[in-house]
């Protein structure tokens, strides 16, 4: 994008006369290392399933390449954060005492010492955002790294559809965009679509990025998550940008202008292309299939119904592929449930209401607006997909939320230097005595 998405330097401006960061203080290479941490971490939850590539990669060396890239992510924030200065959160926290119930129900095994893999898995993940957390500052720094990365994974699905049209829009999955170069599934690609075409439209309303940049993010995202046909995408981006620049009116002009705009042509759509917006809707379903949830619900009703220990049902049977009976779980609370028990479902709503508390007290800003937007989407998104009790990428987008509401650090005045002493010579002095 723009110049607001290239620059490496935090938003706001140069630093005030007179004032200095004290803990934020950092060589120049240190804003490239910490988005190359961050891009690291999204390489490591891109995930290892998915639909057959053109070449065909090994599920083994795909694991070895995302857990590689975590521990690369771990090992460049501890070199450029050696001092272990961090800034303690809510989300954090929260997060970190999720591992609680995980290692407590993965130790007994039950599913496999893959569990325990995954435990060690989240640690670090955890450890990683604890020593960024030091450049969490509510600016948009990470705002751009997380649009960047995910434009960047969006281009290999881009480059896979033209090499290999045929294998990019499998009839597995009805003809829907998969990755062609790095086994993506539909509702991946609409996920990394939809949020950062949310995120690129609030840069826009917020004047940090250009029109013609932003199209170029927004208009080829727009076609790859049409060819997703991802329901779940296209209603976390409505609802969350509704609800985002809902939180800019009364302070932004342009906001008011886009949202009288995007109600106008929406009303237009809806009534030129009713038939076909639902035919894209159901995506050739029955309406019982529909209603379903595309078989999610007997999956749901199956895992509430399977007998459970106590133990169980307070911690979980331990982290697992969200699946049961084989079948995918579709849903972040139940699969919390299924791994984490009531404990991880508690610490995993207090981490969506914190955030969204916080959120909602701050004054009305562009960071506010891209934290409310990256919250209402995993909120909405945790109904029909996994992820938000291990490492994937709803915990990034949440990571981003906190670093957005994150409070500016303190700035340090310089110190005042000393009015240097006045000589006065001796046959003076005496003068003065006399």
């Amino acid at each position: 994008m723009g110049e607001s998405l290239r620059s490496g330097g935090l938003p706001g401006g140069p630093v005030t006369a007179g004032t200095q960061p004290s803990a934020e203080s950092r060589p120049a290479g240190t804003a490239k290392i910490v988005g190359i941490v961050w891009g690291l971490l999204v390489l490591n939850t891109l995930g290892s399933a998915g639909a057959q590539t053109i070449i065909p990669l090994p599920r083994s060396l795909i694991q070895m390449v995302t857990m590689g890239a975590l521990v690369a992510a771990f090992a460049l924030a501890l070199a450029v954060n050696l001092r272990l200065r961090i800034r303690a959160g809510a989300f954090v926290f929260l997060l970190t005492l999720l591992l609680v119930p995980s290692v407590i129900s993965s130790a007994n095994l039950e599913s496999g010492f893959g569990a325990l893999f995954r435990c060690a898995r989240l640690a670090l993940f955890i450890g990683t955002l604890w020593l960024l957390s030091r450049w969490w500052d509510g600016g948009l720094t990470f705002v751009r790294h997380h649009i960047r990365m995910y434009f960047a994974v969006l281009g290999s699905v881009a480059a896979g559809l033209v090499i290999s049209p045929g294998a990019a829009l499998p009839d597995l999955y009805g003809g829907r965009l998969v990755g062609a170069l790095w086994p993506l599934t539909p509702p991946q690609i609409g996920q990394y679509a939809a949020v950062i075409i949310g995120l690129t439209v609030l840069l826009v309303l917020g004047r940090r990025t250009d029109r013609a940049s932003a199209a170029v993010v927004i208009v080829p995202s727009l076609v790859l998550l049409a060819l997703t046909h991802t329901r779940t995408a296209t209603l976390g981006l409505v609802i969350g940008l509704v609800l985002a620049i809902g939180s800019l009116i009364l302070t932004s002009a342009a906001a008011r202008r886009f949202f009288t705009w995007a109600v106008l042509c929406a009303a237009v759509a809806a009534v030129g292309f009713g038939s076909a917006l639902h035919a894209w809707f159901l995506r050739g379903q029955s309406q019982e299939n529909f209603a379903s949830l595309t078989g999610r619900a007997k999956v749901w009703d199956a895992l509430l119904a399977a007998p459970r220990t106590t133990s169980e049902q307070l911690f979980g049977m331990g982290l697992g592929d969200k699946s049961f009976g084989g079948l995918p779980i579709d849903n972040s609370w139940l699969a919390v449930y299924q791994e984490q028990g009531l404990t991880g479902v508690v610490l995993v709503a207090a981490i969506i209401i914190v955030l969204g508390g916080v959120a909602l007290l701050r004054p009305p800003s562009l960071s506010r607006a891209c934290a409310i937007f990256l919250i209402s989407y995993c909120a909405i998104a945790s109904y029909t997909e996994a992820g938000l009790g291990d490492a994937s990428p709803y915990l990034l987008h949440l990571a981003v939320a906190a670093s957005l509401l994150a409070a500016p650090a303190a700035a340090t005045p310089l110190p005042t230097p000393a009015a240097p002493r006045r000589h006065i010579p001796r046959w003076a002095r005496r003068s003065e005595m006399t």
